[in-house]
């Protein structure tokens, strides 16, 4: 039922999913009427176009002009006198490139391939919902010291924001260092790094041979593929076999792996002790986690293998690692968090799985896959989530852009870090923690052998060769 100002209403004065659509479809409406009207202004202030400014843009122009501009003869041809402006001008492309992206449905295979992977990965999280798994975690978790040195440390970071007499709330949460004791803890004292076993027999290192298939029972353990070694000791000749598994209870009991299975347990373990955890995969080959934070209301990086929280900025810049993707599973959904860990354009790969279309239809059906038994309410809340979490991710884009400017402005020399006349970097906004590596984490991958981080390229950002006619100052 429709009200007098065109605005579908519900009866009892309840709003209704149908008053939902309907809404939506007028608004659509009215946008796209907005958009065609901004489009017509255009062109009568738009001087005449580039070449490639006329292609991109011709597409839509003869789909708007038959309503717009009256029929031209057959043997027009536009003129780029002033007088003919107005009707042979089309939009340039700068009116178009603010357009949003529409999610569409994939529409070729290998579209459809990156669609499966990324249902198949969304389905890591919800492992972490098993009871007994939890429970599991939970014995051998030694919970009094995680607790203990939680407490202490909440205590610490409340005295010191009282301390500031502004009225200040501390800047971590009391669940947030149950999370960061979890942390140095699973680093420390819990989990192992493998580079290549050692021989079970003789405990010589072992030299890599390739790769093998898993026997049944290490494929009941959901290892899918494994890496086989043979003995280096002359006299022994052994071989070593190490299975890459996926199941989780049963990396509680070997208790070792590659980032992997480290950020496949830890996260676990931050479920089991009341977080709410994102696993993130990134196509380049690594995975971590991301934990909500109550008091800050934003979700927080965490890397096991590196002891690292809150720095989303340490692959690009401390490790100088490109990246193309970094997409979050969790139970409520999956998000594209690329934007959190690339900032910069040479920091990026080229996104070529599919187009941005698709990999946002991608995120919305995986979303709605994980709330379509949600109530109102949790969806509600989750898309206010989504929303406030969507403006940080473009914030960091606009950071980003600004901060360009500022440094072309105000040029640096790369291998000395001295801005001309010994002043000050110029700001670039946002939190220190965000912003550079933490004294205590060196640039470069700190976990696995140098020869392997050597041959990933995360040893460190490449900067270019120092100029030795100049001084630094």
């Amino acid at each position: 039922m429709a009200d007098s100002s065109g605005f579908g209403s519900s009866q009892n004065g309840e709003y209704d999913e149908q008053w939902a659509k309907d809404l939506r479809v007028q608004f659509e409406g009215l946008l796209r009427t907005k958009r065609l009207n901004e489009l017509d202004r255009s062109r009568s202030r738009t001087s005449s176009p580039s070449p490639r400014e006329s292609a991109s843009s011709s597409n839509l122009r003869a789909a708007a002009s038959q309503s717009l501009n009256p029929p031209q003869s057959p043997g027009y041809r536009p003129s780029t006198s002033s007088a003919s402006h107005f009707s042979a001008t089309p939009p340039s492309y700068a009116s178009l490139r603010n357009l949003p992206k529409i999610p569409s449905a994939p529409a070729d295979a290998q579209s459809q391939k990156f669609r499966n992977l990324l249902i198949s990965l969304s389905l890591t999280p919800m492992k972490y919902e098993n009871p007994g798994l939890l429970d599991e975690a939970l014995q051998v978790i030694p919970l009094d010291r995680i607790y203990g040195e939680a407490e202490e440390e909440s205590q610490v970071l409340q005295a010191q924001a009282e301390s500031m007499g502004d009225g200040r709330k501390p800047e971590w949460g009391y669940q947030d260092c149950v999370i960061r004791a979890l942390l140095r803890w699973f680093k420390r004292s819990f989990f192992s790094w493998v580079n290549n076993p050692a021989c079970s027999v003789c405990l010589s290192p072992t030299i890599a041979q390739g790769m093998t298939p898993p026997t049944p029972d290490e494929s009941a353990y959901g290892a899918l593929r494994v890496e086989l070694y043979r003995c280096s000791a002359g006299d022994c000749g052994a071989y070593e076999r190490f299975p890459r598994y996926g199941d989780v209870w049963r990396l509680l009991q070997t208790r070792k792996g590659r980032c992997g299975e480290w950020a496949n347990v830890f996260s676990m373990l931050c479920r089991a002790v009341g977080g709410r955890v994102r696993w993130v995969w990134n196509a380049e080959d690594h995975i971590w986690t991301e934990v909500f934070s109550e008091m800050q209301k934003r979700w927080i990086h965490v890397d096991v293998c590196e002891e690292a929280w809150d720095n989303p900025r340490l692959y690009a810049e401390g490790w100088g690692k490109k990246m193309s993707y970094c997409i979050a599973f969790s139970i409520d959904g999956a998000t594209d968090v690329t934007r959190r860990y690339v900032r910069k354009t040479e920091q990026a790969l080229e996104r070529n799985r599919c187009p941005e279309e698709v990999m946002l239809y991608i995120q919305n059906e995986i979303r709605m896959l994980r709330r379509s038994n949600m109530a109102k309410d949790e969806r509600f809340r989750l898309e206010k989530e989504d929303s406030r979490e969507d403006k940080e991710l473009r914030g960091y884009v606009v950071a980003s852009i600004t901060q360009s400017v500022v440094h072309n402005l105000r040029p640096v020399d790369p291998a000395t870090m001295n801005y001309p006349g010994g002043g000050n970097p110029p700001p670039s906004g946002g939190s220190g923690s965000d912003q550079k590596l933490p004294a205590e984490q060196p640039a470069g991958r700190q976990s696995g052998a140098q020869e392997w981080i050597n041959a990933r390229a995360e040893n460190g950002p490449r900067l270019p060769p120092r100029d030795p006619h100049q001084r630094g100052i």
